[in-house]
């Protein structure tokens, strides 16, 4: 049975309208002025309304957040990284966007830490970055959140270092708050066990809840593929019909095409998110359905209670379904998705 739910998270539904702009507006005037002018994206409500909900609403937690990733961005300049600055690391297709959405419209990301082909942490890093603010300039304009699908063919306890992985949980976390709907971890050998161990600290809670491990031996976990992907779209790596695998030529055009977009944006907005919507549209926009599947795919009958299921979008053609979303690539919204406890890995033989 369908039920009419808010856009919002549980934590947003905690604080009225009339909170969450106050709130909002206590982060804008924190930053000062001169964040308004440097970076505009940071001062949007849709960033801000991010950091906040990162940390639980805390103005003052939030607006530190956002002064570090502003003195981050302003050093960094993500946003400037280009595909041929990055092009080496993506040869074996470690990271890359897919070409495919989730039922519920979120950019795809795939992960294959296997397939590892460098030994430079700066570098790999710098693609990450690369492929995070891809992922975002991709985005459809009602969604703010993507989905990482996490390939562990090949894997192996030298396949990635412990400093990567705990700058990957930084870069994530403090610079890319609340992007991150899901994380699936497919079919993870068992030596991975002893390495999320060492893993797990460098998770904030809230991250923590959206990792889901997923076996292709075990139904209750397959699931959650199903309910999550067309499987005429999905990889077959994960379980999927889709027989394309990664084509580095094919993908380097794209991302080169996606590189000139960038450029367009930033140099007529500054920021691939400086016009997101504003809250009081998103709260007057009609509610969603909600949809049950997820909960029913974690490892519980129930999702917490900050956890909410956006209405799936129909993905049988591929092209009708790129019109109906009317990809825009300056825009997120505050549209949050389901954020189920993860399902336990499998207990050592």
């Amino acid at each position: 049975m369908n039920s009419r739910r808010s856009k919002s998270s549980g934590a947003d539904k905690s604080l009225p309208h009339e909170e969450q702009q106050a709130k909002i507006n206590e982060v804008r005037r924190a930053l000062g002025p001169s964040a308004a002018d440097e970076l505009p994206s940071l001062c949007s409500d849709g960033s801000i309304r991010r950091s906040l909900r990162a940390r639980n609403w805390e103005a003052d937690k939030a607006s530190k957040m956002l002064k570090e990733t502003m003195k981050w961005r302003l050093e960094y300049k993500p946003e400037s990284i280009r595909w041929e600055d990055v092009a080496r690391e993506a040869e074996t297709g470690k990271i890359y966007r897919a070409n495919y959405l989730d039922k519920y419209g979120r950019t795809v990301l795939v992960m294959r830490p296997g397939f590892q082909n460098t030994s430079s942490t700066k570098g790999q890093i710098r693609y990450l970055v690369y492929c995070m603010e891809n992922a975002i300039l991709n985005l459809a304009a009602d969604q703010e959140q993507m989905v990482w699908l996490i390939d562990f063919q090949g894997w192996s306890m030298a396949s990635i270092t412990i400093k990567v992985t705990r700058e990957t949980a930084h870069v994530l976390q403090d610079y890319y708050p609340e992007r991150l709907a899901l994380g699936i971890l497919y079919n993870p050998p068992r030596i991975f066990e002893s390495f999320w161990k060492v893993v797990k600290p460098f998770l904030d809670q809230k991250t923590y809840k959206k990792v889901k491990f997923v076996y292709s031996d075990d139904t209750d976990s397959q699931k959650i593929m199903t309910d999550l992907f067309d499987i005429n779209n999905l990889e077959s790596a994960f379980g999927g019909r889709n027989q394309v695998g990664f084509d580095f030529n094919k993908y380097a055009e794209q991302m080169k095409e996606d590189d000139t977009k960038m450029s367009a944006i930033v140099n007529s907005a500054g920021s691939v998110l400086s016009q997101e919507p504003s809250l009081a549209s998103i709260l007057q926009q009609p509610e969603p359905s909600t949809s049950e599947a997820l909960s029913q795919g974690s490892s519980d009958s129930s999702s917490p209670s900050d956890a909410e299921s956006p209405k799936p979008v129909h993905t049988k053609n591929s092209k009708e379904n790129k019109e109906k979303l009317n990809l825009n690539y300056d825009r997120g919204s505050a549209k949050l998705d389901v954020q189920p406890e993860p399902i336990k890995m499998r207990e050592s033989a």
